[in-house]
């Protein structure tokens, strides 16, 4: 089941390409812009990420931190991170426990993978509420980033 506006969002705590630990709790008193995708690497998980690396002053304007989730390695998403010049954070939800609490997992995808991460988008306010949430069946689409601005924008 999918989180929806008005959900507490579900704490988490994941390791950053760094291999830093990052707790969702830490963002208290700031929004998060919460995207998970599926896997590093591929077309359109690229251009998702690079649009929100090249429109990242929009986001800062706004309070927003970004957070990218997905269930690839940390070793993985380092060398993502380095290849394409991210400015925001890669989390690696290895276990899958996440991306499960937050309604956003394939339970079947390609090649006979299971548990991958659904390319979704969540904004979660200064108190930890959802303000916009967006789980997509189809990993080919993209968020929509000018509904994610308005719900930032919201929390002003």
């Amino acid at each position: 089941m999918s989180l929806k506006p008005g959900d507490k969002a579900p704490l988490f705590k994941l390791f950053a390409s760094d291999k830093s630990e990052v707790k969702l709790s830490s963002f208290k008193g700031r929004n998060v812009v919460l995207l998970f995708f599926p896997q590093a690497f591929t077309g359109t998980c690229t251009t998702e990420l690079c649009s929100v690396r090249d429109n990242m002053n929009i986001y800062s304007s706004l309070n927003a931190e970004v957070l990218a989730v997905s269930v690839d390695s940390v070793f993985t998403l380092a060398r993502f991170k380095e290849e394409q010049g991210f400015n925001f954070p890669l989390l690696s939800d290895f276990n899958k426990k996440v991306s499960k609490a937050y309604g956003a997992q394939y339970k079947d995808w390609i090649l006979g993978m299971k548990g991958v991460a659904k390319r979704s988008a969540f904004v979660v306010d200064k108190k930890g509420i959802i303000q916009y949430a967006e789980v997509l069946e189809s990993a080919g689409d993209l968020p929509d980033f000018d509904k994610i601005k308005q719900a930032l924008d919201a929390c002003q």
